[in-house]
């Protein structure tokens, strides 16, 4: 089993929804031997998935990792290149005949061409191959850069698998050609993770994000459970244990 997914393994059993399923699962275990043990888990699973799933609390999980608002044109100025990490990958779709981006990368590379048609810095795509697959993220995303919005990526970093390999293997690419001050582009509730690790290298960093969240609760819909609520608390959650991760790997080493 490699470390990547292994690590994934222990991130799924610790966010939701594996995580209520399982504190669920413990509930319906122990109902016979400690009945009021048992309410109390079931309870706990309900009451958590609900919460979780609310558009507001995804919201709100959502907007806790924000750093930065969006970027002005006048910072663009006194940046030297644009850096955009991949967000994952499609694999072996059949109307693309193969390997192509899922959502979350086509929106950051979407941000991207829009940045650098603004300000003519050049673009450096991250993101390896971590799983199977034919093609590297950085790979599809200078492929969809050049047939769909007549672009080019400078540098191709096609190593990396996490955030932090991300920032690692960027770093030297960007400094051979004289780089020092970067806009990382990536989703505003990422920039709280991936901003640190760039700076770790040496990198002075204007965070670029997208899709900034909303804490009002507009209508009685955003108090109701819907997929979009807890897969928006998943992404939140996703972060901070990120964040927890890599603060503990710097306390060890």
């Amino acid at each position: 089993m490699s470390a990547w997914l292994a690590t994934h393994l222990v991130a799924a059993a610790l966010l939701p929804p594996l995580s209520l399923v399982l504190l669920l699962v413990a509930g319906l275990v122990v109902q016979r031997r400690r009945p009021r043990l048992s309410l109390t888990l079931i309870l706990l699973a309900t009451i958590a998935l609900y919460g979780l799933s609310m558009p507001w609390v995804g919201g709100l999980l959502l907007k806790s990792l924000e750093i930065s608002g969006p970027v002005s044109p006048s910072t663009l100025k006194t940046a030297d290149a644009i850096v955009v990490l991949g967000g994952g990958r499609r694999l072996g779709e059949a109307e693309y005949g193969g390997d192509t981006l899922n959502s979350i990368s086509l929106e950051r590379l979407r941000y991207a061409a829009f940045l650098h048609r603004a300000s003519g810095l050049p673009l450096l795509a991250s993101g390896g191959m971590a799983d199977c697959g034919t093609l590297a993220e950085s790979r599809i995303m200078q492929h969809i850069l050049q047939s769909e919005y007549g672009l080019s990526a400078k540098w191709i970093e096609d190593d990396s698998t996490t955030t932090w390999e991300n920032a690692r293997y960027s770093a030297p690419l960007l400094k051979q050609a004289g780089v020092q001050r970067i806009v990382l582009v990536t989703h505003a509730w990422h920039l709280r993770r991936a901003v640190p690790l760039f700076e770790a290298q040496g990198l002075s960093v204007i965070p670029a994000g997208i899709q900034f969240s909303s804490t009002r609760v507009d209508t009685i819909l955003d108090l109701l459970p819907t997929p979009a609520g807890l897969r928006d608390s998943s992404f939140a959650l996703h972060e901070w244990l990120g964040i927890l991760w890599y603060k503990l790997r710097t306390i060890v080493a």
